[in-house]
């Protein structure tokens, strides 16, 4: 038997193998995603760090949709980022700071965690090396990969006391912006054949200034303060996000820090998570070219109506950007980032373009509830602007994903140290009941 259609045949296989009746996940009163049959999701746990909320549950136990709210340590990101939009601040460091320690930090304590992070931002030369020798096509693998690589240079890598955790998560949040750049200039140079150049960080600028500084010519301070903002608005997502959860469940086995954070990025990585922003980009770029009158909402309503339907655009029938499995009136995030894409817009002279996009976030929400036929209550999500707003930073698709992993680093460290030092420790196990019956085994030869 030829190998190529031993590969068919085992892949035929999977057609059978793999299918499973739908009706058996209510017969059983299983959970599909650990999702209920009312969308809310199930419970598996219990935390203090972030609070995602979308509904509400009246007298009768019915979800009754709210206005979205995200909370970081209690604290209301909508008075976060209108305070340091207010006092004119960045505010990266301060919102890590709160996540691992609960607490919002003086003026002296935030001097002193900026010159830790500071501190430790610059990579050992040995990491510098290996990052060109990891030279690959994907900076979310190449990012996982230096991660796992950190592991043979920590003194300490397999303890898991609160002060050990401390360090490294300080560590990750500070390296993390510069491996990222690293990892693209040389991305760019073996791609494009551009100039490899490799800035050491300025100890004198934040991490996101740090970030633009390392990766690109010059940068306006509106576009600094804007990606600190957006670094803020994806710190945290509560315990249940799927990346979160998958760096709560490795952790809880007992493993090291660099192989439950690894897990987090390749979780983050994929298309129904964090490599949602790089869709909504594509998908607003085929907009923009195939709508000809950028203000005609009829227009915009029945090519949305060919997409739902299949026959347009990357014929999946989404409309990426739209819709969250907790938020149901509306993200707040997406809010905020709404704000700061209309300022960055107007420096750059997109005003046209931040207009339609608005138009799109409209006329999408209406078309999916005509769509559907009925009024279940969607909304925009943060990734609906994030795309835009990197572009007009001038940051290019392929680290897109990363960055939302360079933000996300901060909500994953706090969820591992707190999964960590819990009193009562025990192993994430969920059960999956098999629907297969018995089988009699076959000798070889009567097979």
């Amino acid at each position: 038997m030829k190998k190529e259609y031993l590969i068919y045949k085992l892949s035929e296989s999977v057609k059978t193998t793999c299918k499973i009746d739908n009706d058996l996940f209510v017969k059983y009163n299983v959970k599909r995603g650990l999702r209920n049959e009312d969308g809310s999701g199930v419970l598996v746990g219990l935390t203090q760090i972030g609070n995602v909320v979308g509904y509400e549950r009246g007298a009768d136990g019915a979800l009754k949709a709210i206005p979205g709210k995200l909370y970081y340590r209690g604290y209301d990101i909508e008075d976060i980022v209108h305070g340091l939009i207010r006092e004119n601040r960045f505010g990266f460091e301060e919102v890590a700071f709160l996540m691992l320690s609960g607490n919002l930090p003086d003026r002296e304590e935030l001097v002193n965690f900026r010159e830790l992070i500071n501190d430790n931002m610059p990579l050992e030369q040995k990491t510098k090396m290996n990052i060109i020798d990891l030279e690959g096509q994907n900076i979310m693998n190449t990012l996982a990969r230096c991660v796992l690589e950190m592991y043979n240079f920590d003194p300490n890598p397999d303890d898991t006391s609160p002060e050990n955790l401390m360090r490294q998560s300080i560590q990750l949040i500070s390296r993390f912006p510069a491996v990222i750049a690293y990892a693209y200039n040389i991305y760019r140079h073996s791609t494009q054949g551009r100039s490899l150049h490799i800035r050491h960080p300025n100890e004198h600028l934040t991490i996101a200034e740090n970030f633009l500084y390392m990766l690109k010519h010059g940068y306006t301070q509106l576009e600094a303060r804007t990606l600190d903002l957006l670094l803020v608005l994806q710190a945290e997502h509560g315990g249940g996000n799927n990346s979160t959860f998958t760096v709560r469940v490795t952790s809880s086995s007992g493993t090291d820090t660099y192989s439950s954070i690894a897990a987090g990025i390749g979780s983050l990585k994929g298309p129904l998570h964090g490599g949602a922003n790089i869709q909504v980009a594509d998908m607003f770029h085929h907009l923009k070219e195939h709508i000809a009158d950028w203000t005609n909402v009829e227009e915009i309503d029945a090519y949305f109506l060919q997409m739902l339907n299949r026959e347009a655009y990357n014929k999946t029938g989404l409309i990426y950007g739209i819709g969250h499995a907790v938020y149901t009136i509306s993200d707040p995030r997406a809010l905020l980032l709404k704000e700061l894409a209309r300022d960055l817009a107007k420096e750059k002279d997109r005003e046209e373009e931040f207009a339609f996009l608005e138009l799109l976030e409209e006329r999408a929400i209406e078309s999916f509830y005509s769509f559907k036929g009925s009024r279940k209550r969607v909304s925009s999500n943060i990734d609906f602007y994030s795309g835009f707003v990197y572009e007009m930073i001038g940051l290019p698709q392929e680290i897109y994903t990363p960055l939302f992993a360079m933000a996300r680093i901060v909500g994953w460290t706090a969820h591992r140290i707190e999964e960590l030092n819990f009193k009562s420790k025990r192993i994430i196990r969920p059960a999956y009941r098999n629907t297969l019956e018995l089988q009699e085994y076959v000798p070889i030869d009567g097979r």
